[in-house]
């Protein structure tokens, strides 16, 4: 995942610059198409953003995830707002960054919102992760685990 995003910058919800290297090394990385002006969005982040708590601050030891939001929103403001008012504590590629669009093709982002879940090299593990996540809940990020092939000592 960190060649997917070498040599940019994502930024926290709180709008600190982060560097992919040191954030998403050694994690299954969510890539979450989104934006604030589309309701199945929003109806969708709040079940994301349980998920996301539950899997990090819940599960001992920390599991190895990482959402990186991808925005659609019509301006950086609208971005920021969305994050502020319904993201959970994820990162973000800045709005600006046009880097978006060649994810979006890489990944085939038709319509929104679309969690697709991928390894360190950027290979999908699964692009129906917001539909494994309403279905299965936390349990389906074993599955994603195991889809990983980098962690040989987690267990939960």
């Amino acid at each position: 995942m960190v060649d997917v995003f070498r040599g940019r910058l994502l930024v926290s919800k709180d709008g600190r610059s982060v560097d992919p290297e040191e954030v998403l090394q050694n994690k299954v990385v969510g890539l979450y198409f989104s934006a604030g002006w589309c309701s199945p969005c929003r109806d969708f982040t709040p079940v994301l953003c349980d998920f996301y708590t539950e899997l990090l601050e819940e599960t001992q030891p920390m599991v190895p995830f990482e959402v990186v939001f991808i925005s659609s929103d019509h301006s950086a403001e609208e971005m920021a707002g969305y994050m502020r008012a319904m993201h959970g504590n994820w990162l973000a590629l800045p709005f600006h960054d046009p880097y978006k669009h060649d994810l979006k093709k890489k990944y085939n982002i038709t319509a929104i919102p679309k969690l697709v879940i991928v390894k360190q090299t950027g290979e999908v593990i699964t692009d129906k992760g917001r539909k494994q996540i309403r279905d299965k809940g936390l349990s389906c990020f074993r599955n994603w685990l195991e889809g990983a092939d980098i962690f040989q000592n987690f267990s939960s």
